[in-house]
């Protein structure tokens, strides 16, 4: 009989493998879509407005990265949070430095923007920065920014006391173009000045420089002075809404710097003040001035030989118990480095230099700058003819001379002069000229001086009668005269002209004449060497 053979069992059947490629096929593709999955991010917003989850995208450029996933409430009920799933490749672009914010329609004075959502809804913007550390929660700007990081451009910062009319993107000009805006600004950590940061889009970023300044171009400049009325302005939108201009002044101090971004400048009120130069380096003095200072204010300029040098920082009026007057200390800033020096300026302090200047003739005086308004300035000179007089010291300041103001010197001199006519005997001086007038009356009526003037009176009639005589007489005469010298005169320069004969032929005798001489001379030398000639002849000769 045939013997059954046991045969073992299977333990793996081929069954099994379905399951567990199916499990490896499940795995791979979990691991793949969770590494190719994107980062999720949250961003505070202060409202929700128009933004849905499943629908609202994330757009760079208008380039997908992302979708909302889910819109929930802050827990302090102030925000809303707004969770995002961006796509794969996106981690990178999310840093500290990163902007996130609504794009929907917008129109303001400045731009309009956003109108394509008007029809596709609003979405969220990103502005992806690279430099900075890792960040997947972010605070959403509730205005777009005016500039992206990836426009190329520069940022400055201004500093002001006061924002004035500027805004958000507030133009910025150069020589009345439009280069930049104005894209934020904020106060101070102290709260004394306004820091104002502005884009200047490239290529113009390149004419900011070390030394540029910077002004509030915001409104209507309107000046008037004796050649006009001068109107300055930008443009009309920066008479709405603010402006700011800048411009870099012409030096010969030097190579210009450009400016690196993010460097601070000073705003100035206007262009008189950014193009007027700016010293550190400033010395106070003090001048007392005896007349009226009527129309000399605070911030009056301190000019040298026409050139501002300086201004007024206090006027006081004082009296002295001592020498029962007033005085009026003005004090005033002067800044040297205004004066550009020339050569070598040796090692001599401030004061000994001020002293050396006073020496020769230094002095202050009052002046007026405007005739009509009755403004009036301080001018610093030298007077040679002036009074010596030493510097003198008040305090921490140096006491500048003054000598008085043309209209004062006029009216010391007047009241000098009058002073000496007061002096003089007037009534004395009456009385003696009334007497000569009677003397002269006397003279005058006198017989004597009638007789005088009666033989004068015939002496002249005699003369007259001279006069007549000889002009009918002798006056003929001499006019014939004077006839026949001329002719005369005109007959002996025919004669020697060199057209005549007797010129032609006195030149031919002065001729035969040196010829005769050269002839004499040339026998007289011969004969001097030879004196035998005179008795043997000349040699040669039969």
């Amino acid at each position: 009989m045939p013997q059954a053979v046991r045969v073992p069992p299977v333990r793996l059947s081929i069954v099994w493998l379905i399951p567990v490629v199916a499990l490896a096929i499940g795995g791979w593709l979990a691991y793949k879509t969770f590494s190719e999955q994107g980062p999720t991010i949250q961003i505070q917003f202060a409202s929700a407005a128009g933004l849905l989850p499943g629908k609202t995208k994330v757009k760079f450029k208008e380039v997908e990265l992302g979708a909302v996933t889910a819109i929930d409430v802050s827990p302090d009920l102030k925000s809303i949070v707004v969770t995002a799933q961006l796509t794969y490749g996106s981690a990178p672009y999310l840093t500290t430095h990163t902007r996130f914010w609504v794009e929907r329609a917008r129109v303001t004075a400045s731009r309009v923007s956003g109108l394509d959502t008007l029809l596709s809804g609003p979405y969220i913007a990103i502005d992806p920065v690279i430099e900075g550390e890792s960040a997947r929660r972010f605070r959403g700007l509730e205005e777009p920014p005016l500039f992206t990081t990836s426009e190329p451009g520069k940022r400055f910062v201004l500093s002001a006391p006061t924002l004035g009319s500027l805004n958000l993107g507030s133009p910025v000009y150069y020589r009345q173009i439009e280069v930049g805006q104005v894209v934020g600004y904020e106060l101070d950590a102290d709260g004394h000045a306004v820091s104002i940061e502005l884009f200047i889009s490239a290529p113009h970023d390149r004419l900011v420089h070390t030394d540029t300044r910077f002004w509030n171009a915001s409104g209507v400049d309107v000046a008037i002075s004796t050649t006009g009325v001068r109107v300055d302005t930008q443009s009309l939108l920066s008479v709405l809404i603010g402006g700011v201009a800048f411009d870099t002044p012409e030096t010969i101090d030097g190579e210009r710097q450009p400016a690196r971004a993010r460097d601070v400048f000073p705003l100035y009120q206007g262009r008189a003040e950014a193009h007027a130069k700016t010293y550190a380096h400033k010395d106070q003095y003090l001048l007392y001035f005896k007349g009226s200072v009527n129309g000399l204010a605070v911030g009056a300029p301190v000019m040298l030989r026409g050139i501002a040098i300086g201004q007024v920082l206090d006027v006081q009026l004082n009296f002295n118990v001592e020498d029962f007057e007033f005085q009026i200390p003005v004090l005033v800033e002067v800044e040297p480095e205004r004066i550009r020096v020339l050569g070598e300026p040796g090692q001599n302090d401030r004061i000994a230099v001020v002293e050396r200047l006073v020496a020769n003739g230094l002095r202050g005086q009052l002046k007026s700058s405007n005739l009509l308004t009755g403004e009036i300035y301080v001018d610093l000179d030298f007077y040679p003819k002036a009074a010596p007089e030493p510097i003198g010291r008040h305090g921490d300041y140096l006491v500048l001379p003054t000598v008085p103001t043309p209209l004062e010197a006029l009216a010391t001199r007047a009241t000098s002069i009058l002073d000496k006519l007061d002096a003089l005997p007037i009534e004395q001086i009456g009385r003696d000229v009334a007497a000569a007038a009677a003397n002269a009356n006397a003279v005058i009526g006198s017989k004597e001086l009638k007789g005088v003037i009666a033989e004068t009176a015939a002496a002249l009639a005699a003369l007259r009668q001279t006069a007549e005589r000889l002009n009918v007489e002798i006056a003929p005469d001499i006019k014939a005269t004077l006839l026949a010298t001329t002719a005369t005169m005109n007959k002996a320069r025919e004669v020697v002209a060199e057209s005549s004969p007797l010129y032609i032929e006195s030149q031919k005798m002065f001729q035969e004449l040196s010829a005769a001489a050269r002839s004499l001379r040339l026998m007289a030398d011969y004969l001097e060497r030879h004196p035998d000639a005179l008795l043997k002849g000349k040699a040669g000769g039969r």
